[in-house]
């Protein structure tokens, strides 16, 4: 079995300044399909990124950027945090190049998926981003889907988005996977490769904050066992398995980017839940809406 540590990349383990966190398809064993690098840049600072055998979405995390691509510069205005709101987010198609600057600094993520066909560049505005509250009572979190199939498909495979868990509350739950290709009339799964990168809401004063991530077997031809602590920065790769629940810690307020993509012709997303942890949905309801998140979704 691969060690826990191999799927779990915690923050600054790059020993790279200008990217702290480095994830490419094909750059370890069995990771294929998707990537994640989290650019930080300086006031004033630029980073020009070529786009090989990718396609990219441009997610700032904390601060806005310009991005030039094909001779057209996109201002995507950022944000103070992830915990903030949602962001001004860009496609790039792949084989393209784009210049990344940033008047005033910040960190951005660019998330990334193999692909071949090509698509329009396209700036999503924050206010355009369907927000989707997801789960009831103390499993309740948001999802801003910028990224996702039936909310922005004018891409290859790359699917995207990103989860506000709310601090004490549970997510990725039930436990779910989509590790193998299932089209059987009553049932599907997409076979997709994940990504999760996290950030960590601060206590009050200042101390950093921290939550769980568990990824698991879903067959004894696929073994892994995670069970970790994640604090801000952290990443957790999920190339097959069970994965969740997700654990926000009381008085922390827990972000994920997920970033997806697989082998299949289709961009799908079709799950399928751990049987002994799909009962939890019939409860949503009667729990009703975290009130920290009512009047969140669009």
């Amino acid at each position: 079995m691969t060690a826990a540590s191999e799927f779990h990349l915690p923050a600054g383990s790059t020993g790279n300044s200008t990217y702290e966190t480095i994830v490419g398809p094909g750059a370890r064993e069995g990771w294929v399909h998707t990537g994640l690098r989290v650019l930080a840049l300086a006031p004033g600072g630029s980073e020009v990124v070529t786009a090989n055998g990718v396609e990219v979405m441009v997610v700032p995390l904390n601060g806005g950027c310009d991005v030039a691509v094909d001779g057209t510069t996109h201002t995507l205005r950022g944000r103070e945090d992830v915990f903030a709101s949602a962001t001004d987010v860009l496609y790039v198609p792949v084989g393209s190049q784009l210049t990344i600057s940033s008047a005033g600094g910040g960190r951005f993520a660019l998330a990334s998926a193999v692909a071949t066909g090509s698509h329009p560049v396209a700036l999503i505005r924050a206010e355009d981003v369907p927000v989707e509250i997801r789960g009831g009572g103390n499993m309740t979190r948001m999802v801003r889907n910028f990224g996702t199939v039936g909310a922005f498909d004018q891409m290859d495979s790359l699917i995207a988005c990103e989860v506000i868990t709310p601090g004490g509350n549970w997510s990725s739950y039930p436990a779910h996977k989509h590790d193998e290709t299932v089209d059987d009339g009553e049932h599907r799964e997409s076979e997709l490769e994940e990504i999760y990168y996290y950030e960590i809401q601060d206590a009050p004063g200042g101390g950093p904050g921290f939550g769980f991530h568990q990824t698991t077997a879903s067959a004894d031809d696929k073994p892994i066992d995670v069970l970790t602590e994640v604090r801000s920065g952290d990443t957790v790769l999920v190339p097959h398995g069970w994965h969740g629940p997700c654990a926000a810690a009381p008085g922390h307020d827990m972000y994920y980017l997920n970033v997806m993509a697989g082998p299949e012709a289709e961009r799908a997303w079709n799950i399928t839940d751990h049987p002994d942890q799909t009962w939890v949905r019939g409860t949503w309801d009667d729990a009703g809406i975290d009130p920290r998140l009512e009047g969140e979704s669009r």
